[in-house]
């Protein structure tokens, strides 16, 4: 729940497309004026974000995720225990719902300072670890250290494309799962198509053609509303990883 001593107010709009909206804070009588992907200043006030995006904005990306993760799973005759590698965690939305839903342990990752900061505030002991980094430039020790967490999942939600994580970030992850391994991961519908100018739908149409990740559910939903009220539809998908992406490969997204 968002502090009483702040204050929200939305501009008239009629149209703006997602990556463009934004909204005015008003805190300690400032006022300023925040995008909503200015994250860092997202998180660095009190109960805004789920404010923001889950109250006002209806978003069910983690609930939804993490489902169908879970029920893939239950379906499995063996399923192991999750040890689960989560990237761009955020104030932790994610690594709760694996956790309510049964996983071993959960490592976040998250480039933005701010949001280890609401994860401490807002809820602590959700994670194992979690690490304040850039995937693309992982310190050697650091990198050990994860590779010796034998992640079996990984989970990306609400973080991919528009420049949050980059195709080269999320290749990085995905390497530090084990193989035969699971992802889990969303994406904006525009994201996987021929238009695509991010990388991810040539990265994973690869993937496949290449028997590196095998998709083993796809669900297409609402992520959330837009700013103007049109709906955001997203797809969730949930695949096997067969092995790691190559070098060769990874080179073309640098």
């Amino acid at each position: 729940m968002l502090d009483k001593a702040y204050t929200i107010r939305f501009p008239e709009v009629n149209e703006i497309e997602q990556g463009e909206e934004f909204f005015f804070l008003t805190k300690n009588d400032q006022t300023e004026k925040i995008g909503f992907h200015d994250y860092d200043k997202i998180y660095d006030t009190p109960g805004l974000y789920e404010h923001l995006f889950y109250d006002r904005y209806g978003c069910n990306s983690p609930e939804v995720v993490c489902s169908l993760l879970h029920d893939h799973m239950e379906k499995m005759d063996d399923a192991p225990d999750l040890r689960v590698f989560d990237v761009g965690a955020g104030n932790g939305m994610v690594g709760e719902q694996l956790m309510e839903r049964g996983a071993d342990t959960v490592v976040g990752i998250d480039i933005i300072e701010e949001a280890a900061s609401a994860l401490d505030r807002d809820r602590p002991g959700i994670y194992k670890d979690y690490h304040v980094a850039d995937l693309t430039q992982l310190p050697r020790d650091l990198y050990q250290s994860l590779e010796r967490q034998d992640f079996n999942c990984l989970t990306v939600v609400a973080a991919l494309g528009f420049g949050d994580i980059p195709p080269m970030a999320f290749a990085r992850g995905y390497n530090l799962v084990s193989s035969p391994g699971w992802v889990a991961f969303n994406i904006k519908e525009d994201f996987v198509c021929d238009e695509d100018s991010t990388g991810f739908c040539k990265l994973i149409d690869r993937m496949e053609d290449e028997n590196i990740m095998e998709i083993q559910a796809r669900h297409r939903y609402r992520h959330r509303f837009c700013q103007d009220g049109t709906p955001l539809y997203y797809y969730a998908l949930v695949g096997q990883k067969n092995q790691d992406i190559p070098m060769e490969l990874l080179k073309e997204f640098v």
